[in-house]
């Protein structure tokens, strides 16, 4: 491991499966072959889909991991998931906050999840708000409460009359400190206004300097007057372009018979594709990060949310092959090469310059061609670590090595 940067405490920690699954407490879940699966039922859920108001009895299981600390006062708690939920199956995950011995916090639902759109409408959980914490979509933000530390509860449900049932292939949390922007609503969807934040501080320099990967580069503005389901297309699909671009940098992007149901195809049917399966149908767009990775991780490989300190921390996976799927917010004109207003917007950070500048594929540009962007480095670190306080969502194979952790390890 590698030193820490200087910057905001950040910490991520995930548990893999089966592996981990005697680190926690067990109820009616059980070691598979590729992660949790549900074994002996411990519950009856019935469950009223408020998206199309059906009810479905279900059976359910859980698994709860540990208190994890984190060694300072945690602002903001974000999960990120890897499954499998085939028809008549979905995932609930929920987080608490802890201090010490005991619980600060109540549980809160981060997320109903399922793979598609058949079994219920895939969504966060609005509403959820008291003295000590509420959840914006994606994100916990603590308001009243000490959390140094962080318990997480996934519950696995399955139709009885399901042919196979959910599997939980691995279940990270990221925990960040004071001084990142506000609710994951306005970070990511259409240009509009940013938040205003203190700039970052700078970290030592990479090892990535003059390296470019060959990420493919799509617009998601082609799509504007096409299919408009699945937060409006166009200008808001930044989110399900940037993952497409980085599955098929890595060959493993859906085939052509998983999205053959686009019609009209239009001009990419696999970013249509991404965004039916990334919607948040309560939040209604496609930028929910966990539903991202989520997403991500259907196609075998390894996915999941946390938060760098710094491009020098960004350079390091560059420099191990691994473009980084980052979000920023900014104004026109404060990122020069990037000259539109923005509240949240997702860009795919492919390398940087000899000077350190970085190189970008900006998926909100009219065509292809238009996507590939080299932006000053200072102006750029601010925007992301200002606009959300550095986060960045990891896609990669499993047999490409992550880059050494630092000391407070935030991978």
């Amino acid at each position: 491991m590698t030193a820490v940067d200087p910057g905001r405490d950040v910490t991520y920690h995930r548990f893999r499966f089966p592996a981990d699954l005697h680190l926690g407490t067990a109820d009616g879940v059980a070691a598979g072959p590729d992660g949790l699966v549900l074994a002996a039922p411990a519950d009856r859920v019935e469950h009223t889909d408020p998206h199309s108001g059906d009810t479905s009895g279900y059976d359910a299981a859980t698994w709860t991991s540990p208190v994890v600390p984190v060694g300072f006062a945690a602002a903001e708690l974000v999960p990120s998931w890897t499954a499998d939920a085939p028809p008549g199956c979905w995932l609930r995950v929920e987080l608490r906050g802890w201090a010490g011995d005991a619980a600060t916090t109540g549980w809160y639902e981060l997320g109903r999840w399922a793979a598609d759109d058949t079994t219920i409408h895939r969504s966060s959980v609005p509403g959820q708000a008291d003295g000590a914490a509420r959840v914006a979509a994606d994100t916990l933000l603590v308001t009243g409460a000490t959390v140094t530390g962080w318990q997480v509860r996934v519950t696995l449900l399955r139709r009885p009359d399901a042919p196979a049932g959910p599997v939980l292939r691995t279940l990270g949390v990221v925990a960040s400190a004071g001084d990142t922007p506000g609710p994951p609503a306005t970070r990511a969807g259409a240009p509009g206004a940013p938040v205003t934040v203190p700039a970052p501080r700078p970290g030592p320099a990479g090892d990535a300097r003059g390296q470019v990967l060959d990420v493919p580069r799509y617009a998601q503005r082609l799509h504007a007057g096409g299919e408009t389901r699945w937060g409006g297309g166009g200008d808001s699909w930044c989110s399900p372009t940037c993952v497409s671009m980085v599955l098929d940098f890595w060959g493993a992007g859906p085939t052509p018979d998983r999205y053959a149901w686009v019609a009209p195809p239009g001009p990419r049917p696999v970013v249509v594709h991404a965004a039916r399966h990334c919607y948040d149908h309560a939040y209604a767009g496609a930028g929910n990060w966990a539903f991202n990775t989520a997403y991500a991780g259907l196609h075998g490989v390894d996915a999941f949310v946390t938060r760098l300190r710094s491009l020098a921390e960004a350079e390091r996976f560059v420099a191990a092959g691994i473009p980084l799927i980052v979000s920023a917010a900014f104004t026109r004109g404060q990122v020069p090469g990037l000259d539109y207003d923005t509240r949240g917007h997702l860009i795919v950070l492919v390398g940087f310059t000899a000077d350190g500048d970085p190189v970008l594929n900006d998926p909100y540009a009219p065509d292809d061609e238009g996507v590939r962007r080299t932006v000053p480095r200072a102006a750029f670190e601010a925007a992301w670590q200002g606009g959300s306080g550095g986060a960045v969502w990891v896609v990669r194979p499993e047999s490409v090595p992550l880059p050494p952790a630092p000391a407070q390890a935030n991978w």
